[in-house]
């Protein structure tokens, strides 16, 4: 470890092969929490290349436990995080309004580490059951149409740095990962991301696993759709901007997306806009998002996308897939 941080202090890039071999020694050797800081820090003060992300990505997915949902054809919602914005949970909110306008959904999530309230903090607070048994999961999304993938429990990598990552509390390029290592390969994916580089990078590494798949970056810095401002989108098909008016609504203020003080808080305001009870702001918000989705796994214009999101959070469709999924044995 002590000859590959001094390499990378220097600014030196390691190979693919050299990444994905290192990673894989992180979970597998007796390092101390002061060598994975230091390992993980590095990468803080210095771009990470296309080399080693795809070496670090191909390590963790190696090294995952995965799980068989390809029968379903799922897609997955899923952000960097890292934006330090402190939004509420608008990409699991948009994750069950998608499924319940009939889209199968495995959605990848893990515990907060720049942010209040992750996806699996908020998930788990409201009583959700996190397993890595297939045949829950296959259950779970036949019956529910969505399955939640909880990380630590598929990827030993993210389980044994989680520590140091919490600790640290501060974006590494785990948060670059999370959404290219989802343990059921799904083909479908909607993604966002913190900064315009990475999204290049994601487009290139999506490219090359024959994805279909919609990578956000909100230009105001979100890694979703925040109906702030205009949204860069690229595709399997196209690059574009859209804005709040392509998704039927006006722009809304930053102060409108809060998350909340604690996972509490979060936890409330989660559950008041899957009821269709928040804000327009915030359901303007989560339909967005969800939109993309919705349009992407049916092939349907990102319009009817905007409708049928619409339809499954004011009809409550999106909360029956919740109530059903959090009472699922």
């Amino acid at each position: 470890m002590k000859k590959t941080l001094e390499r990378l202090v220097q600014f030196e890039e390691l190979s693919q092969q050299e990444a994905k071999t290192i990673l894989i020694d992180l979970t597998t050797s007796d390092y101390s929490e002061a060598e994975m800081a230091s390992f993980l820090t590095v990468y803080m003060m210095r771009k990470i290349s296309i080399n080693e992300l795809k070496g670090f990505k191909e390590a963790l997915l190696e090294l995952c436990q995965p799980v068989d949902l390809s029968a379903f054809d799922p897609i997955d919602l899923c952000g960097t995080g890292g934006d330090g914005k402190n939004t509420f949970n608008i990409s699991t909110l948009a994750a069950f309004v998608s499924a319940g306008a009939g889209v199968k959904v495995a959605k990848h999530g893990n515990y907060g580490v720049s942010s209040v309230s992750g996806s699996s903090n908020v998930l788990e607070y409201l009583g959700v059951k996190f397993s890595s048994n297939e045949d829950f999961q296959k259950k779970s999304i036949d019956k529910t149409g969505i399955c939640i993938l909880h990380a630590p429990l598929f990827h030993p990598a993210m389980k044994q740095l989680g520590p140091v990552r919490k600790k640290l509390q501060l974006k590494t390029f785990f948060n670059m990962l999370g959404p290219m290592v989802n343990p059921s390969f799904p083909k479908k994916q909607v993604v966002g991301v913190f900064n315009l580089e990475l999204l290049r990078m994601y487009a290139y590494l999506f490219q090359q696993d024959e994805k279909e798949f919609s990578i956000i970056h909100d230009l105001n810095g979100y890694d979703e759709v925040s109906l702030t401002g205009n949204t860069k989108i690229f595709s399997n098909v196209s690059e574009e901007i859209l804005s709040p008016g392509n998704f039927n609504s006006k722009p809304i203020k930053e102060n409108q997306l809060f998350g909340g003080n604690s996972v509490k808080e979060a936890a409330q305001i989660f559950m008041n806009i899957l009821s269709g009870e928040g804000t327009e702001a915030q359901h303007k918000v989560v339909v967005a998002n969800a939109a993309l989705a919705i349009s992407l796994a049916k092939k349907i214009s990102l319009e009817d996308g905007v409708n049928q999101a619409e339809e499954s959070l004011f009809s409550k469709q999106g909360l029956n897939t919740f109530n059903q999924l959090k009472t699922l044995n």
